[in-house]
């Protein structure tokens, strides 16, 4: 993924970003704000590592939470579209997933749920399953993912806009 042509991508395209991060705790916002420039683009980062901030910072709701908890990707759609509400932005993405180590038969480590969200458009989600390679690589692999995830989007925006 090439995050500087992101950055330059959606700085041309007036797009405005936001992230929502639980396992990745800030990787996402980091690795797009060590672009220079990226103050054009990056808003802000929410890192939601608890139930109680993923409720409070963007609107995640516990009905939600008790009904498919926190992994899942009912809880990813809810923390991109708290994000973008929160933020104001074009698009946010998010993460939640288990790291490891550890996990659960019904919740694998290495599960990732991820969250995009547009103002006014249909949020998409999806889970990929990194399998127990480490919690290094699982986070490593989700902001990778989340990275690409964002340059979509702004592919997409680019399509619609004609930029």
């Amino acid at each position: 993924m090439d995050t500087a042509d992101l950055i330059r991508r959606a700085t041309a395209a007036g797009i405005t970003i936001a992230t929502a991060e639980s396992c990745t705790g800030g990787m996402i916002a980091a690795a797009l704000t060590d672009i220079p420039g990226s103050s054009a683009v990056v808003d802000r980062g929410f890192v939601t590592y608890s139930n109680a901030a993923k409720m409070q910072m963007l609107g995640v709701t516990a009905e939600t939470l008790d009904a498919v908890g926190a992994v899942s990707e009912e809880v990813a759609a809810e923390m991109a579209e708290g994000a973008v509400r929160n933020a104001g932005v074009t698009i946010a993405v998010s993460v939640t997933g288990i790291a490891g180590p550890g996990g659960s038969e019904f919740k694998p480590e290495g599960r990732v749920c991820f969250g995009l969200a547009r103002d006014r458009q249909k949020t998409i989600t999806e889970t990929v399953e990194f399998g127990a390679i480490g919690r290094d690589k699982v986070r490593t692999a989700a902001r990778d993912r989340a990275l690409e995830l964002l340059a979509q989007a702004i592919s997409q925006i680019e399509r619609e806009t004609g930029s």
